[in-house]
């Protein structure tokens, strides 16, 4: 579709903004609403598998971590589902930036996502494809604005899913939706067999992954049929020494460990429920400051410490106990960091290497 073109009399495509292993995502302006919205519709070949009634259920979701599903239709012989758009990147891209990302920040991410996948698993919605690439966030270091996508196609992922299954064994399907979220996919939806429908436990599982890797910069159990293979093997990638190293990680780090640890369980019905996360997630003690991003400017005392040139020409001060992560600043490198007050200069903590 090219821009200018109109959907239903109502939906103006403006650009195409994404394309995943099911369907086109499109922004579009709704000339009911006076807004923009993101208009996706099922890939050549997949037009077939029904997803309205998920559609249906998911538009009951009414949470601040879920994008909001508006809509769903069939014009032309198409199927089109709309959502709410949502401003920025989405997850998987900034994980690429960023690699390990703090206790104190992750815990937020946390936060948010199992507030959304909570609300879902309410309205009887199990996404199936929780994935960095499916968890859209604002725009900068700051990654406190998180929202859940593409609940609305849950039927079309199980669909997908079912037919791989049938096929005898799921992992080495061609799907570039299946391979897509092999690396968080939890086992009885890897070795599932035809007619088996694994439940919200398998959304704990992928949020368990997926904070592995937000805290470690790496995949419990590697990518594509690899993470396959490791899962059924029970060969996970250990937690790097530097989460608990450092005195001023290793309390929360622990915390978020044990609670990782408990969503990838083995046993679906061990894991706990996106609403015990939220409860226990919410009792943490963690810094909520704002993040900026900023610049190493000199290193001093040895490397031990040194000054960060900030937004608005603002210096802060930081220490290397204040680094999180596998590589520690160096001069000229872009960080993300939290201020606080200090004299002469203010101090910066938690700080991270960006790309």
């Amino acid at each position: 579709m090219n821009s200018g073109t109109v959907i239903a009399n109502r939906y103006e495509i403006k650009s195409k903004i994404g394309k995943g292993g099911m369907q086109d995502v499109f922004l579009a302006y709704d000339s009911v609403l006076e807004s923009n919205v993101a208009l996706k519709t099922p890939l050549p070949g997949q037009g077939n598998l029904r997803f309205n009634q998920s559609a249906i259920i998911a538009a009951r979701i009414n949470h601040h971590n879920v994008a909001k599903t508006y809509d769903y239709f069939e014009f032309n012989g198409n199927l089109f589902l709309i959502e709410e758009f949502v401003e920025g990147e989405n997850l998987e891209d900034k994980l690429t930036s960023f690699g390990a990302i703090d206790p104190h920040l992750a815990a937020r991410i946390f936060l948010h996502i199992a507030k959304g996948l909570a609300a879902s698993h309410h309205a009887g919605v199990v996404h199936r494809d929780i994935k960095p690439s499916n968890v859209i966030v604002e725009p900068g270091v700051n990654l406190h604005q998180l929202k859940l996508t593409d609940f609305g196609i849950a039927t079309l992922a199980e669909e997908i899913f079912e037919e791989a299954a049938k096929e005898g064994d799921l992992t080495r399907s061609t799907s570039g939706t299946i391979k897509g979220a092999l690396p968080y996919m939890a086992p009885e939806m890897m070795f599932r067999q035809p007619g088996e429908h694994p439940g919200k436990e398998a959304d704990i599982w992928s949020l368990g992954a997926m904070m592995f890797r937000i805290l470690t910069g790496e995949v419990p159990f590697g990518y594509y049929l690899q993470a396959a293979v490791n899962v059924q093997n029970r060969n996970r990638t250990q937690w790097p020494s530097f989460m608990t190293n450092n005195p001023q990680f290793k309390p929360l780090a622990t915390e978020l460990q044990a609670m990782v640890e408990r969503c990838l369980s083995y046993e679906p019905e061990h894991r706990p429920t996106a609403d015990s996360l939220v409860t226990e997630i919410s009792e943490l003690c963690i810094i909520g400051v704002n993040r900026k991003e900023g610049r190493v400017k000199n290193l001093i005392q040895n490397g031990f410490s040194g000054f960060i040139d900030g937004p608005q020409k603002t210096t802060s001060f930081f220490s290397m106990e204040s680094h999180y992560g596998k590589t520690k600043p160096a001069e000229n490198d872009k960080i993300c960091y939290a201020e606080f007050n200090g004299s002469p200069r203010n101090r910066a903590h938690p700080v991270i290497v960006i790309k």
